[in-house]
């Protein structure tokens, strides 16, 4: 059977904390996901970095092969796909301090880490002795008690916005955010990290702003009118504020909701939301998750 290759994480993600930790480089990206680097991976295996190297174009090369049984890339291939892991890359390209570099997800890292350890034909006694130590406590864990790293609250973003009372809507009026927060509140509960990244009311509002004009919807229910918006000092955004946005008649609130139902959620929403794979924890796979959920919500 020949997998499709996905599309790849991009340099967008940036690095939360890396430090070298007793010869071993390491880090977290904002999302969470904690890594090593080739470096770090090889010193962790007990192996030169070139065979790392290797590994990573054996398993580009071989992505989209049937997997055997014999050789080191089928070993690796069948651990991450069973666990899920159906990325074209080994590793995900980042940039830190204007330097570009390969980080391998602690996923990878225990699937090379137990080929070193049981079945090479040169066992690495180093890799088995981490294994062992890892597949108990975990490399996760290792990695963030090793760089003092505590997961942030994956809500402060979210409330940071929600806390801004100037951006009411005038009175007779609705803006998108305050239709949409169902919608953000679904999305942090299902791990996509809600920051000055993604805001989804942008998606929704300039979807809902084309399809106003489209169809004329002002004849029916009145203009919109402008008002400030404002982001929190936290974003960058705030650097330019206040932000120019659109609240619309109070008559087109069930209208919008229609649109947003049976237009946005079913067409524009599945594409939102593979736009923003890279910064899902679990890639492609979490998004496609995210927005099959929302297909079931909307058949029932």
């Amino acid at each position: 059977m020949t997998l499709p290759a996905p599309p790849q994480y991009s340099l967008d993600l940036t690095v939360e904390v890396e430090k070298n930790v007793n010869g071993i480089e390491m880090g977290v990206l904002e999302n969470g996901i904690p890594y090593l680097t080739q470096t770090g991976l090889a010193a962790l295996a007990g192996v030169a970095r070139s065979i790392i190297f290797d590994l990573s174009q054996e398993w580009e090369q071989q992505f989209q092969d049937p997997i055997g049984t014999k050789t080191r890339s089928d070993f690796i291939r069948n651990y991450l796909f069973s666990a899920g892991y159906k990325e074209s890359k080994l590793y995900i390209e980042i940039s830190n301090s204007g330097i570009k570099y390969n980080a391998y997800p602690d996923i990878v890292c225990m699937a090379i880490l137990e080929y070193y350890a049981f079945e090479a034909r040169n066992k690495s006694a180093l890799a088995l002795e981490n294994y062992r130590k890892f597949s108990t406590f975990g490399l996760q864990k290792f990695i963030y008690q090793s760089l003092g790293y505590t997961p942030g609250d994956k809500w402060k973003y979210y409330h940071e916005r929600v806390s801004l009372l100037n951006d009411a809507p005038p009175p007779g009026y609705f803006i998108v955010f305050n239709e949409t927060t169902g919608l953000i509140v679904d999305l942090i509960n299902a791990n996509l990290t809600v920051n000055h990244k993604t805001i989804p009311d942008i998606s929704v509002g300039r979807a809902w702003g084309d399809y106003w004009r489209k169809c004329n919807l002002a004849a029916t229910y009145g203009e919109r009118v402008g008002f400030s918006h404002n982001y929190p000092p936290s974003f960058p955004q705030s650097a330019s504020n206040p932000q120019p946005a659109n609240a619309y008649p109070d008559a087109a609130l069930g209208e919008f909701r229609r649109w947003f139902k049976g237009n946005y959620l079913m067409t524009k929403f599945p594409k939102y939301i593979l736009s923003k794979a890279n910064i899902l924890p679990g890639g492609k796979g979490e998004a496609l998750q995210i927005a099959g959920i929302y297909e079931q919500k909307l058949i029932k």
